[in-house]
């Protein structure tokens, strides 16, 4: 089994939303070992600076490397929504389908994944739409991203089915993961 892992934004040696990182880690644990809580995050982490850092923390049963990586953004002008009956539940380090899926359209910044007959999520991000009143975030995402989850529980997100017909009639359009947070984007959608 491939190494489960999470990003983790750290800036000014502050981790941010360490709360829900733990808590997908606790239950990645419990679902695939049949473990209880044994990790602490918050323990583990010490950045070798005040700078922004992607933090990787790979586990399994427990930690095995944990990543300082400086950070840049990745700017997404077009997606491609692409058909796919891929399955992330869990976030792991081996991400060949996804990168499968990238390569065959590497013409575009990203994808949009369509399951069922839905939209889920990008290759490195969930995503929203907005109606100009509120914002709503697939029902069924690939992964719920510790962003996404933290947007949802503050009441900022709402739940919704959005079928590919449906996004022309949203006003906006945002990603959102560890690293970036909630960013609304102005992308060509196909």
């Amino acid at each position: 089994m491939s190494l489960l892992f999470e990003t983790i934004k750290i800036e000014n040696r502050q981790a941010s939303n360490l709360i829900y990182h733990q808590k997908r880690l606790n239950q990645a644990q419990k679902a695939l070992f049949g473990l209880a809580p044994n990790i602490d995050l918050k323990t583990h982490l010490q950045a070798p600076s005040d700078a922004l850092y992607r933090c990787r923390v790979m586990y399994d049963r427990k930690i095995q490397s944990i990543e300082y990586l400086p950070y840049a953004t990745k700017e997404i002008h077009t997606l491609k929504i692409v058909t796919s009956s891929l399955e992330y539940h869990y976030k792991y380090t081996d991400r060949t389908a996804l990168n499968k899926l990238l390569e065959t359209y590497s013409e575009y910044d990203d994808i949009l994944i369509e399951k069922e007959g839905f939209i889920s999520d990008t290759s490195i991000a969930n995503v929203a739409f907005s109606d100009g009143t509120q914002w709503f975030t697939p029902t069924h995402p690939l992964l719920k991203g510790t962003m996404r989850e933290k947007l949802l529980d503050e009441g900022f997100l709402k739940e919704k089915d959005i079928r590919k017909d449906d996004i022309s009639s949203y006003t906006q359009v945002a990603l959102m993961n560890a690293m970036i947070g909630f960013k609304t984007i102005d992308a060509k959608i196909e």
